[in-house]
């Protein structure tokens, strides 16, 4: 019998030399500089604009911004809907008197994984795993692969295990990245800036009675908690892809269109009631500690986490059944 240590220790080691991984740290570290000057420049537009750095002006105004385009009959419904909501979060904000968005470094790292949750995380992890398996056909190392004396399920279970290594290392560097990189202009503090946390939608209304106040640094950790929860179920899915089709360019193209495809129905399906129960909607469940608007009504947290969790154990289901039980010398 092989243990399981060095088939993970051999697939680490082949995603290493396929350098994908260093592109991938090589793309947030190019990006990420980027959106922390875009950063500055809005926070320098608004204190040019106000003439104030004090954000209870700007927050002021912001509520009075959302206020005129919700009386405005060219705004369509459903994003007055979403107003409603960011006004009530707002209004409560100031009356808590609590920074809903202090500059610093930690608030930067959180709102940069909260927007990127939903399809940039994403996709950096299908462009790991699109050819885990499916590469293993285009090299012609299949073959030798599955001649050594080792159970087929043992393989696919070590790089499953070597995927979510990469995973966890991802969002580990990109938490990292955004860190070190912002801090230089935004400065390092903010660990321990209070943040609401608990907000409810109900219906057009948020419910405030279940708000309080919890460190950053903790909101954070949910942040990041939520976020590899998600770029888990991505890379189960990524894999089950890998072993259906043997072309790495398919598999990527299957796994970038379905994503991306996920971006645009999650601001076009709230009357399409059935659309909660495709994995792609359901991956940005760090809007739920916000209290954003889900993309259909009825959704919640506990909801997300459920449908991911039935999409990531059907994938790995279908991975490991065909995987093991296919012709896939021919």
């Amino acid at each position: 019998m092989v243990s399981l240590y060095p088939l993970i220790q051999n697939e680490t080691i082949k995603m290493l030399k396929k350098r994908r991984f260093l592109v991938v740290v090589f793309i947030l570290a190019l990006l990420i500089p980027m959106f922390t000057y875009a950063q500055l420049k809005v926070a320098d537009t608004m204190r040019k604009q106000f003439g104030t750095e004090d954000w209870r002006v700007t927050t002021q105004q912001q509520i009075i911004d959302y206020t005129n385009r919700l009386n405005s009959s060219r705004v369509a419904e459903e994003w007055k809907k979403v107003l409603r909501v960011e006004v009530q979060r707002l209004q409560y904000a100031l009356e808590t008197d609590i920074n809903p968005q202090s500059p610093n470094a930690v608030t930067f790292t959180r709102t940069f994984m909260e927007n990127a949750v939903s399809l940039f995380i994403p996709l950096l992890i299908a462009v790991l795993a699109a050819d885990i398996v499916s590469g293993e056909h285009s090299s012609g190392t299949i073959k030798l692969l599955l001649t050594r004396p080792v159970q087929r399920w043992k393989i696919l279970l070590s790089k499953l295990i070597a995927l979510l290594l990469f995973v966890a290392l991802l969002i580990l560097t990109t938490g990292i990245l955004c860190y070190l990189i912002s801090g230089i202009v935004f400065g390092y503090g903010g660990w321990n800036m209070p943040v609401l946390v608990g907000y409810e939608v109900v219906g057009d209304e948020l419910s405030t009675a279940n708000v309080h106040a919890v460190p950053q640094w903790l909101y954070l950790l949910m942040v990041f908690g939520l976020a590899w929860f998600s770029s888990v179920i991505v890379a189960c899915l990524s894999l089950m892809v890998s072993v259906l089709v043997r072309s790495t360019a398919a598999s990527m193209g299957i796994m970038l269109s379905a994503l991306i495809a996920g971006t645009i129905l999650a601001n076009m399906v709230s009357s399409w009631e059935s659309a909660k129960y495709l994995f792609m909607v359901n991956l940005e469940m760090v809007s739920y500690l916000s209290g954003s608007l889900p993309p259909i009504e009825g959704m919640t947290l506990t909801f997300s986490l459920a449908v991911l969790s039935a999409w990531g154990i059907a994938g790995l289901l279908v991975a490991f059944i065909v995987f093991t039980k296919k012709d896939i010398l021919n």
